[in-house]
């Protein structure tokens, strides 16, 4: 179903008036090389990217990230 809330309102119209429904729009190809590129490192688990961290850098992205957390809420 699309996000737009006047498509759906739109397409109940054409239903209940008997017009013809237009085809959804096609999605461009994803490019295979950007893809397999995109996944080498996604496959990798938080503990892999972590590795390569100092204890200190750690430290400071984790009080980043729980100031982050907090000032949401």
């Amino acid at each position: 179903m699309p996000r737009d809330t006047n498509r759906p309102a739109a397409l109940v119209m054409k239903r209940a008036t008997g017009q013809p429904l237009e085809p959804e729009p096609e999605k461009p190809a994803k490019d295979p090389a950007a893809v397999a590129l995109g996944r080498k490192g996604g496959l990798k688990g938080g503990k892999a990217r972590w590795e390569g961290i100092s204890a200190k850098k750690r430290k400071e992205l984790a009080r980043k990230a729980a100031r982050a957390r907090w000032k949401k809420g």
